[in-house]
């Protein structure tokens, strides 16, 4: 339980690239900016929003250094160009402490979520749209007060993102939104989301994915392995499954997240109602 200091030179890099990419589609015709939103920057910013996942852990400086987790994941989170970082942060400690909590746990679909895509073609849709669902669902499920952090990362995205738009121009704006919403939308690297805690086997609640796209998503794959020990960098966790290897290969896992993706959208026992949903008792400490 330590701090990776890779994480600040390779998301740094993520960032410059994307940055020189805004660059190279500035003049391009619109399906290639398109394409290469779909094709190279959704992969890039997908990874981004896991690197702020890090991030969010303090697996960057350590918690001894939590606020410079903070600015770091605001400076992540530009290449995104939606304001992102901060929030995720106060969101994502309550889904570990209170996995599947009611009214608690914004990763549970809501209600309307589950009764409406129910069927293949609103399952597809979902899935596009998923990105949406994520941004907006706390407001509905479990809104918080605004913090100063939360008003500093929109001022500094908002900046940026004027920046962008006035020396590069329309394209490149286009390019950087595009490639986060493809990316967290019907993209393979999204697999991860339903992947994780989707009851595709009933009283199996997370499952781990051992693919090589782990590669591109700081090991978030090994998802068991990420609750049991959140405080251990993604860089770690093959050597926790390793150390620990008779309490995770015989749990069930998956080694495709197209296939999951696939499965979700096919199957007709799987739904946006498929978790774990828990009425919490006794005190709620909320981040």
């Amino acid at each position: 339980m330590k701090p990776d200091p890779n994480l600040i030179w390779i998301i740094t890099m993520m960032v410059l690239t994307q940055l020189v990419a805004f660059y190279l589609v500035k003049d391009l015709d619109w399906k290639w900016v398109i394409f290469w939103a779909y094709a190279f920057g959704s992969c890039i910013n997908h990874s981004v929003t896991l690197a702020i996942h890090e991030v969010s852990h303090n697996s960057a400086f350590g918690h001894y250094r939590a606020m410079w987790n903070r600015w770091f994941g605001i400076f992540a989170n530009l290449p995104i160009g939606v304001p992102y970082s901060i929030s995720f942060k106060r969101y994502h400690m309550d889904h570990h402490r209170y996995l599947g909590g009611d009214g608690i746990d914004v990763d549970i679909p809501t209600d309307f979520e589950g009764w409406f895509f129910c069927t293949t073609f609103r399952k597809f849709i979902w899935v596009v749209l998923q990105p949406l669902f994520y941004a907006f669902r706390p407001l509905f499920i479990n809104p918080k007060p605004i913090s100063y952090l939360e008003i500093i990362n929109t001022v500094i995205q908002v900046t940026f993102d004027i920046i962008i738009y006035y020396v590069l121009g329309v394209k490149s704006l286009v390019y950087m939104l595009a490639a986060s919403l493809l990316g967290l939308g019907l993209h393979p690297i999204s697999g991860h989301f339903i992947a994780e805690h989707y009851m595709f086997l009933k009283g199996h609640e997370t499952y781990s994915y051992y693919g090589p796209l782990n590669l591109l998503t700081f090991n978030v794959g090994y998802h068991n392995e990420h609750h049991d020990f959140p405080n251990i960098p993604g860089k770690s966790l093959p050597l926790v499954r390793k150390i620990a290897a008779e309490y995770y290969d015989n749990l069930p896992h998956y080694n495709s997240w197209i296939r999951v993706l696939y499965d979700f959208v096919t199957d007709d026992t799987i739904s946006p109602y498929s978790r774990m949903k828990r009425h919490q008792k006794g005190k709620v400490v909320l981040e």
